[in-house]
């Protein structure tokens, strides 16, 4: 039983391994310009602004708004710095049933 349970574990780490994708990008990262900064910049006002309003006098559907604003601003700073997002869950959670299973 352990073998197989050894077997599939390995079976699964090496196909996730041969599907990731490469995290360097081909293209180097670029330096933003003077109307992305002011663009970032003005993003970042905004979610402080946001960050230091008082929520709970606010009703429902404007805070429904707000969590909304905050999504796209959020969504368009990250499409201004090109960062990328790496998840390692998957990688976590293996090792972790490596180290219960050892």
């Amino acid at each position: 039983m352990k073998k197989l349970l050894y077997t599939l574990i390995l079976a699964f780490t090496l196909s996730t391994a041969v599907n990731a994708n490469p995290v360097v990008k081909e293209n180097p990262k670029t330096e933003l310009t003077t109307e992305q900064k002011a663009e970032l910049a003005q993003i970042t006002k905004r979610a402080e602004e946001i960050k230091a309003m008082d929520r709970s006098t606010l009703t429902k559907a404007e805070r429904k708004a707000l969590r909304k604003e905050v999504k796209e601003l959020k969504k368009r700073a990250d499409f201004l710095n090109q960062s990328v997002t790496l998840s390692l869950g998957a990688i976590i959670i293996i090792l972790l049933l490596l180290i219960i299973i050892l």
